[in-house]
């Protein structure tokens, strides 16, 4: 008797997704709740867990179309999972058997490939692997259930730097083709993720349907670098997370949201809806790209509970564990571009919000401090908003508030 795999809820007002990736091919056998199959929704990555134990039977859906909320995909074959694992494992003691008498090293690995982790790589490890041409059979997982995350091939990768510097030089065979193609004008079709896909769209709608500006300023990042010199460790000590940046200017920032609330509001229709509450959407790297979870009541957090959020949305990402509930709705954003490199930007915008800070770098520049010219560890802040919302006025207003925040950390205790 089959069991059929259904698309699970996916989330509010989302009534379809793309099926990335099948995790298990025809005949393989799982075990209840083992992802097979990998789905791709408007925000995150979705596995589809194995309802029952057994094998997978007929596969329904192929990679790459797109399937709604309790569509079959696939279905399983239940009760035939004891009968398969016991074959295999004759036919594996009979291969051996005779392999061995010809080849010892070749049955040894052979079965370790058969059973690793490689064949329910989630899509991102999937590409790592490729990419860094390691034997995921060979790597000790550290995720979940002992599941290989990409941080696993990353090292593993790293570990083995000398069979990949001298494979060119141990087989001239293989240098030829890379040869033939140093002149080559390659080029490769990739189907857009739906994540993209709807990322593209949001990002349009907002240019087009907003009065977008930016507006600059820099802000001087010693106070606040002193303050996490000396307190680091006993921070990390006590709360068990790393004392960063960005708890410092989202406290910042929903300290100058309350003062301008005009930035924390939207446009619905012909009204104005202005909220008493701080709903921080924070842009962390995925394998997919990056993603916006939101910080509830960001406005009631201490330093250290922002510190912690951030910290388990990061962690949650890499792991493609961020659920659409983490995603939903947000009143403002900061997207911190200076982690890779950013010197100024002019951030869009995310429908309905109506204001986006952006962060970049920290360079040390000289500055003009009472009357003298000093060395300074600066940043560049944008602020991009909906001018028919918020003024001119009210977006340099918020932004010199969150600077003086920044640059005299006091302030945030006082509420100053």
């Amino acid at each position: 008797m089959a069991t059929d795999v259904v698309v699970p809820t996916l989330g509010e007002s989302i009534t379809e997704a793309t099926l990335g990736q099948w995790l298990k091919k025809p005949g393989e056998a799982v075990k209840v709740d083992e992802p097979i199959a990998s789905l791709e929704t408007d925000k995150v990555a979705v596995e589809v867990p194995s309802p029952v134990a057994g094998v997978i039977g007929e596969l329904v859906v192929n990679e790459g179309d797109t399937v709604n909320v309790g569509a079959v995909i696939a279905r399983i074959e239940a009760g035939a999972a004891a009968a398969t694992s016991a074959t295999p494992a004759v036919e594996d003691r009979t291969a051996v058997g005779k392999a061995e008498a010809a080849a010892p090293a070749e049955p040894a690995s052979a079965p370790v490939e058969e059973t690793g982790d490689a064949l329910t790589l989630s899509p991102s490890v999937r590409r790592a692997v490729l990419e860094y041409g390691v034997d995921p059979s060979k790597i000790r997982g550290t995720g979940k259930d002992g599941r290989v995350t990409k941080d696993d091939v990353v090292a593993a990768a790293k570990s083995q730097p000398k069979p990949a510097a001298t494979a060119p030089a141990a087989s001239p065979a293989a240098a030829a083709p890379v040869a033939s193609n140093a002149g080559g004008r390659n080029e490769e079709r990739v189907k857009m993720t739906r994540l993209r896909q709807t990322v593209a769209k949001r990002l349009k709608e907002a240019q087009n349907t907003a009065a977008m500006l930016t507006t600059f300023n820099d802000v001087d990042m010693t106070a606040v670098i002193e303050a996490r010199n000396k307190y680091k460790d006993l921070f990390e000590k006590k709360h068990g997370v790393r004392l960063g940046f960005m708890g410092f200017f989202v406290k910042a920032a929903c300290m100058a949201l309350k003062d301008i609330p005009s930035v924390n509001a939207s446009i619905e229709g012909e009204e104005i809806v202005y909220r008493d509450y701080v709903d921080v959407s924070v842009a962390v790297s995925a394998p997919n790209g990056l993603v916006v979870p939101v910080i509830r009541n960001a406005e009631t957090l201490t330093v250290a509970g922002i510190e912690k959020t951030i910290g388990d949305f990061g962690k949650r990402a890499k792991e493609g564990k961020l659920s659409m509930e983490d995603m939903k709705g947000g009143t403002f954003t900061i997207s911190n571009g200076g982690v890779f490199g950013s010197l100024m930007s002019t951030p869009i915008i995310n429908p309905p919000q109506s204001g986006v800070l952006g962060l970049h770098r920290i360079e040390d520049r000289p500055v003009v401090r009472d009357g003298q010219v000093v060395v300074r560890p600066m940043m560049y802040l944008a602020l991009s908003y909906d001018h028919r919302l918020i003024d001119g006025r009210e977006a340099v207003t918020f932004l010199v508030a969150l600077k003086n925040a920044i640059e005299d950390p006091t302030r945030l205790l006082i509420d100053l």
